[in-house]
């Protein structure tokens, strides 16, 4: 790849509930800044059944939706566990790289060197337990991160933003 192809992005990473039921966090997390990607946005997250179906409208009416949200969400492992961590990344081709640690999407066709590949699995549900999800695109990271954080809850301007009068408050919202 040359300098001239090299792209700045912004990627969305969400580390799923069975990275935190297996204490995965602080590993995947080494993983991922050995890319030298930055961190400017992060924070823990109880998932809805809105935020889910919102995240995974392609898969909201699938039979297997159901299993999804409740692995999704933690609620598969009980109340300790409902919840993600999710953040923005950026850097030089932070969505590719990012995908080439996290490995394929099935942790049985995964590398076994990448994170799906080292710690995911596929549930008896049949459930893709598969750690961690990182935008494929720029678009999807886009809606991604505009469905997840408010722009003050990343350290700097990343999309084009506007401010709005919310009872009485101004308030910053994505453009």
């Amino acid at each position: 790849m040359t300098e001239a192809t090299k792209k700045h992005q912004y990627t969305l990473i969400i580390l799923k509930p069975d990275a935190l039921v297996k204490y995965l966090t602080g590993n995947i997390l080494t993983h991922l800044l050995e890319a030298r990607l930055r961190i400017v946005g992060a924070k823990v997250v109880k998932v809805s059944r809105e935020l889910a179906e919102l995240h995974y409208e392609h898969l909201k009416d699938e039979p297997f939706f159901d299993d999804l949200y409740e692995y999704f969400s933690g609620k598969a492992y009980g109340p300790d566990y409902e919840r993600v961590l999710v953040f923005v990344s950026e850097g030089v081709d932070a969505i590719s790289k990012v995908r080439r640690i996290a490995g394929a999407t099935n942790p049985l066709e995964a590398d076994p060197i990448t994170i799906r590949g080292a710690y995911g699995r596929i549930s008896k549900k049949g459930i893709m337990e598969n750690v961690i999800h990182c935008s494929d695109s720029e678009e999807s990271a886009k809606r991604e991160i505009h469905l997840w954080f408010d722009p003050d809850e990343i350290i700097e301007e990343i999309y084009p933003t506007k401010t709005v009068i919310k009872n009485n408050y101004e308030v910053t919202e994505w453009a």
